[in-house]
């Protein structure tokens, strides 16, 4: 007799939900992910990291003209003899432009500078010898084109330069500067409150070590949780933690669906007495709860909490973001590296899609392990990694869910299929952090 059935004389223990896949719970949880329909100007400048509601498109050329890629002298290729000496006839610095080039002289020319009327090639420096009386001498072969940047080479007009729905790196908000782009038009970020459930939770700062009291601990989730919301561009009203009771659990859900897109909890997803997380959000909306076949990271939650005004209408914030009334609702188990890894591979494509990103996977890449994984489990495991000097991985001795060293220690995640080990010498799946995290 199982324990639920000795807790309950006369029921049946319910029946346990069979494991979901990876990919199977991600498809179903993106297909509720619709992109956030508000959108806003913002100056370029303060645009890393978010997501174009539009496409950039170029209205000039870059460069705009042939330019100078040295410093160096404009020559006309026809103009040049072997070891000939030629006078320089003009000056052309970087934000100024020349006169057409005079035959058999060469124009003193420097980085990004236009190039002359009548000049073919430009010859660096160092491959030139000053003269005594101000001439210079070319002795080495100078090709047609040499050294310079064409007009339009980098951007032509009328090109989308930035699609709709790219996310702005340092590279792009450049480019889009580069055509004269000083606001641009991107997805409004998605509004997340976060909150964490335990009773034996307690702040930093709040106790110190000397006094934690006997099963207390510290609350980590809450830290890395708000890093990495804040790394994918949301907006984050952290509400703390909620004590393990029911009332307390769906008031706080009441207010935070009122004015956010995602309510993102930690802690709370089993089915314990005092985990009140699927009793508040149910009586508020719906949720379901999945066991994953991943590991660590098994319980996962995904509901929607209606937004009701003091009147029992839908309140005004439902107009603001994508959901018609409702907000979504994600519960991350407690233990951190779980909580860690299940927002790696589900929250993050989520959010990523609420603001329009079209390309959510992860790239991984194939590298050698340097270690041994004995034992195949039935779950997918992400296995907390370091590439070494000699390029092969290296493993965490201690792959648990509650030993959050391992994902500062590594530098990505081994996605290793169920049911398989691992031996050195053997070409994993490797995903970086640096991709995940960015």
């Amino acid at each position: 007799m199982t324990p639920a059935q000795v807790a309950t004389p006369g029921l049946a223990a319910p029946a346990r939900a069979p494991l979901r896949s990876l990919d199977d719970a991600l498809a179903e949880l993106l297909g509720h992910a619709t992109c956030l329909s508000n959108t806003e100007s913002v100056p370029t400048l303060a645009a890393d990291g978010r997501v174009l509601a539009q496409d950039v498109v170029s209205s000039l050329q870059v460069p705009p003209q042939d330019n100078s890629a040295m410093d160096g002298y404009a020559v006309r290729c026809a103009d040049l003899a072997a070891g000939v000496a030629l006078p320089v006839s003009q000056r052309i610095a970087a934000g100024s432009s020349g006169h057409a080039l005079a035959p058999m002289s060469v124009a003193r020319i420097f980085t990004g500078a236009p190039v002359p009327p009548g000049a073919d090639a430009v010859v660096m420096q160092e491959d030139c010898t000053p003269q005594d009386d101000g001439a210079v001498r070319i002795s080495a072969p100078v090709p047609l084109g040499q050294w310079i940047r064409r007009r339009g080479e980098d951007v032509t007009q009328g090109a989308v330069i930035l699609p709709k729905g790219e996310r702005l790196t340092p590279a792009s908000i450049g480019l889009a500067a580069s055509i004269g782009m000083s606001q641009l038009q991107v997805v409004r970020s998605p509004r997340v409150a976060l909150f964490s459930t335990g009773d034996e939770l307690v702040m930093p700062g709040d106790v110190p070590p000397e006094r934690m009291p006997p099963g207390a601990i510290y609350n980590s989730n809450r830290f890395f949780l708000q890093a990495l919301l804040k790394r994918l561009g949301c907006e984050v009203s952290d509400l703390g933690i909620v004590p393990d009771d029911r009332a307390a659990t769906i008031q706080a859900l009441r207010e935070a669906a009122q004015h956010h897109d995602l309510i993102l909890t930690s802690g709370g997803v089993s089915v314990g007495e005092e985990d009140h997380i699927k009793p508040a959000v149910q009586a508020l909306g719906q949720l379901d709860l999945w066991q994953i076949a991943i590991k660590p990271g098994k319980p996962f939650a995904y509901g929607q909490v209606r937004r009701v005004g003091v009147a029992g209408e839908a309140s005004a914030a439902a107009d603001a973001t994508a959901g018609k009334g409702l907000a979504h609702f994600i519960g991350l188990p407690g233990n951190p590296v779980s909580s860690f890894v299940t927002f790696l591979m589900l929250v993050r494509p989520f959010l990523l899609k609420l603001q329009g990103v079209s390309n959510l996977a992860p790239t991984s890449i194939a590298a050698t392990a340097d270690f041994t994984w004995p034992r195949a489990d039935q779950r997918r495991e992400f296995l907390r990694v370091r590439r070494t000097a000699t390029g092969t991985l290296a493993l965490f001795p201690n792959q648990s869910a509650g030993v959050l060293t391992s994902a500062v220690w590594g530098d990505g995640l081994v996605d290793n299929p169920p049911g398989q080990t691992i031996a050195p010498g053997d070409v994993v799946r490797f995903i970086p952090f640096a991709e995940v995290l960015s």
